[in-house]
């Protein structure tokens, strides 16, 4: 069984990616802005659908790519597509509480590597009961070709063995909020 794969450009833009990767977000609702085939980025941070598919959403996968976009913030502050990710999660108070404090928390806690994609183990909830409630192991590749267009193959590599506690998909969130920091006031 291949694993879901995709190839993403530096603002997390969409280009390419598997029949595995679209079994995996089958059930994802519309939404204007924030569709896993269209940038990953953005529906890691904005979906309501994305607890669904991505277990333990906002500490194994909310920080780690807001701690991946304020690095590529720094190399690339020009971009108009990576400003415009910034100014969404400005205008939500909890997730840029997040970004500006919870942030740098979170890595002072479990330390920079824990926000490499490359080489992370997360959890994820599978729609195939044959895989449910399961882990990943993230392989982030960049071939020369990939480099010279600025992309990134990644491939989620599903654990043979599923996680047996909590098998059963979480409902969709109301909001797009974070819900493991709190807004400061």
């Amino acid at each position: 069984m291949p694993f879901p794969s995709l190839v993403v450009d530096h603002r997390w833009g969409v280009l390419l990616t598997n029949a595995a990767f679209r079994t995996l977000f089958q059930d994802v609702e519309p939404h204007p802005t924030a569709l896993p085939w269209d940038n990953f980025l953005r529906f890691v941070l904005f979906h309501p659908d994305a607890a669904t598919v991505l277990g333990d959403h906002e500490s194994s996968w909310c920080l780690p790519m807001l701690a991946h976009l304020a690095k590529t913030v720094e190399r690339y502050g020009h971009d108009r597509g990576l400003q415009a990710i910034r100014r969404d999660i400005g205008q939500d108070p909890i997730m840029e509480a997040a970004y500006r404090h919870g942030l740098p928390h979170w890595l002072r806690s479990v330390g920079e590597r824990a926000a490499e994609h490359d080489g992370s183990v997360r959890p994820l909830l599978h729609p195939d009961p044959r895989w449910g409630a399961t882990d990943c192991r993230i392989v982030v590749e960049t071939t020369p070709t990939l480099a010279e267009l600025d992309c990134a193959r990644l491939t989620l590599v599903l654990r043979e063995t599923p996680r047996s506690p909590s098998g059963h998909r979480r409902s969709r969130r109301a909001a797009s909020h974070l819900r493991v920091v709190h807004a400061a006031g």
